[in-house]
């Protein structure tokens, strides 16, 4: 497509959480400090939350790359799972073997314990990632809790870390898993970029990408990808991928504001914010002509 175009060995903006592509935000980074301190003390359950597209996935993925070898990491991305298919997930991820037709639930959870403790006596730490749990059942969230009680007299066997959308609070409230909200002892709320972050962002993810030249993307392009996106990093990818696409079919070596515009126009999920944006952008050039006007006719004098 548009990578020789461009000069690139890559895509530059695909929506896949590629740890290669981490942009350190202030807040990304902050986050992912929080879950380092957070895994080392090992206590408690740990909750990270944020709307859809700020970088839950990818902040999680970069947590397991961080981890030194001493923690080992059990990655559950599917929520919709039952206690029972939660166990069988978890006991998979830790190299357990069993017969999952004739194993029962209190025989799975003897042999998680069992495989924590032998992984607690050599030195290891165990992590369980768990994404998109908004979308976890009530009764599979407070099976979770039943996992923070396997412990030694020193520590948790098991450290476990909850991403998902700001409607997992909402289920964290219900009455019959207020112990397991109780347990939380760490939390952060990921929120969009700064405005002035784009311009890094867009750059560091070019670069990775294998671009080497001067500013592809120009500053109007810039401003107004900034202001239909809303700086959400999902968003943003989306609109900059599709603005590249448009620049490459007119044969152009920069990204301009009518790239961008292309772009949003074609981007489903912006649309309503698009029209929106015209109708204000309509009206304040009405009430300016309105103004003009008065004054011309001598109204303000």
């Amino acid at each position: 497509m548009y990578l020789e175009h461009f000069g690139l060995r890559e895509f530059p903006f695909s929506i896949t959480p590629d740890t290669e592509f981490f942009f350190s935000t202030g807040v990304s980074q902050e986050a992912l400090n929080t879950l380092l301190i957070a895994a080392r003390t090992g206590e408690g359950f740990i909750k990270i939350t944020g709307e859809v597209g700020t970088g839950k996935s990818m902040l999680c993925r970069k947590l397991m790359a961080s981890l030194s070898s001493d923690f080992k990491v059990a990655y559950i991305p599917n929520p919709y799972l039952d206690p029972d298919s939660l166990f069988m997930e978890l006991a998979a991820e830790l190299e357990i073997e069993f017969d999952a037709d004739t194993i029962a639930k209190h025989q799975t959870l003897r042999a998680i314990k069992e495989r924590l403790l032998m992984l607690h006596n050599s030195g290891k730490r165990v992590v369980v990632c768990l994404d998109e749990a908004q979308a976890m059942p009530i009764e599979t969230l407070e099976a979770l809790r039943l996992l923070s009680n396997l412990e030694t007299e020193k520590r948790k066997l098991l450290q476990v870390i909850i991403f998902g959308q700001p409607e997992l609070e909402d289920k964290l409230n219900h009455p019959s898993i207020r112990q397991l909200k109780q347990r939380i002892a760490f939390e952060y709320c990921l929120a969009p970029m700064g405005n002035d972050e784009i311009d890094y962002y867009i750059q560091h993810r070019l670069s990775v990408a294998g671009h080497q030249g001067t500013r592809m993307f120009t500053r109007p392009a810039l401003w107004l990808l900034k202001l239909r996106t809303r700086c959400v990093p999902r968003l943003v990818n989306i609109v900059a991928h599709k603005a590249l696409l448009s620049a490459y079919g007119r044969g152009g070596k920069n990204v301009t504001f009518w790239d961008v515009n292309a772009a949003v126009n074609d981007t489903a999920s912006l649309r309503d914010f698009g029209t929106k944006f015209r109708l204000a952008f309509l009206l304040v050039m009405l009430l300016g002509s309105v103004l003009l006007l008065l004054i011309d006719k001598g109204y303000f004098r």
